[in-house]
């Protein structure tokens, strides 16, 4: 008989949960909602919000919409979304991440603080620096509070975009991993000019930073992981990975779908766990398909 777990860690961060919360109560109320981009990485849920009324635009359809209520995801948004939607008369419904909104505060108030006096819009006179990834919509938002001055490093090999005579005030995308934020800080703490100021700044969202551990705990467990997650998640990859680093049995499926049987024989136990993009009644869909695959389902 194979014994299945579903990972308790796993599943959507508090972040995500409150945005999803936000769009049922809208919906429920019968009215049309627009969510600015995807409301959460995972195909699968994005449907199942979609067939409930839920309708995804990006920010060039967001330019055309008037007297419409539009939801902000988890990920934050840059000023400049906040002033679109003032001009056309549209309803913000905003879920982003409390941990996020802290972020973006902190960083332009450092940046309106790095500005020559009575300058606005301006290069600043230190380096705001981003660890985070290019593109993502978190960073985006970020990086508007600069008027798009920060400087954004992927990881080390990006560090030779610094100036180490400047000052620089380095912060994190919440979501990023603390092992390669704290290389980085060593390197520009041995790179830095003397005569230069150099402050970091730990903006990781803990509870997902502390999945890492967790998951590789979870995964050295188990005969076999699967992993559910969307493709887009980039939480999902590092995370997956991480499962693949402990248990070479590990693979990364987007639904019950993904499931090969195979993989199940001379298996006794299945760890199923996922990204905090990945909803739990996704993973208990999966659990359940193996139990009706092997015959022991209801």
């Amino acid at each position: 008989m194979i014994q299945i777990e579903i990972d308790s860690g796993s599943g959507f961060c508090f972040g995500v949960t409150a945005a999803i919360k936000k769009a049922e109560e809208e919906l429920a109320s019968g009215k049309k909602l627009y969510c600015l981009g995807d409301i959460v990485h995972n195909g699968m849920e994005l449907e199942r919000l979609h067939d409930r009324g839920l309708i995804t635009i990006d920010h060039e359809q967001l330019r055309q919409l008037h007297d419409v209520k539009v939801l902000l995801r988890a990920h934050g948004e840059p000023p400049e979304t906040y002033e679109i939607a003032r001009r056309n008369g549209i309803e913000i419904i905003d879920a982003t991440c409390p941990v996020v909104l802290q972020l973006q505060r902190r960083i332009k108030r450092q940046y309106e603080a790095s500005l020559p006096e009575g300058k606005t819009e301006t290069d600043p006179s230190a380096q705001l620096v981003i660890f985070g990834k290019n593109g993502h919509a978190e960073v985006l938002g970020l990086v508007g509070q600069t008027s798009s001055h920060a400087i954004v490093i992927e990881s080390m090999d990006d560090v030779d975009k610094l100036d180490f005579s400047r000052d620089i005030y380095l912060y994190s995308q919440t979501t990023k991993n603390l092992h390669e934020f704290r290389r980085v800080i060593d390197y520009i703490q041995d790179h830095i000019s003397p005569d230069a100021t150099f402050k970091s700044f730990d903006t990781i969202c803990r509870q997902v930073a502390n999945r890492m551990p967790h998951i590789a705990e979870f995964a050295v467990r188990h005969d076999l992981i699967l992993f559910v997650s969307g493709k887009k998640s980039s939480n999902g990859k590092v995370l997956f990975n991480e499962c693949l680093r402990v248990n070479a049995n590990s693979h990364l499926i987007g639904s019950p779908d993904g499931i090969d049987l195979r993989w199940l024989e001379g298996v006794k136990t299945v760890g199923i766990c996922g990204a905090t993009s990945t909803p739990k009644w996704l993973m208990e869909e999966c659990r359940d398909y193996i139990l009706r695959s092997v015959g022991q389902g209801e």
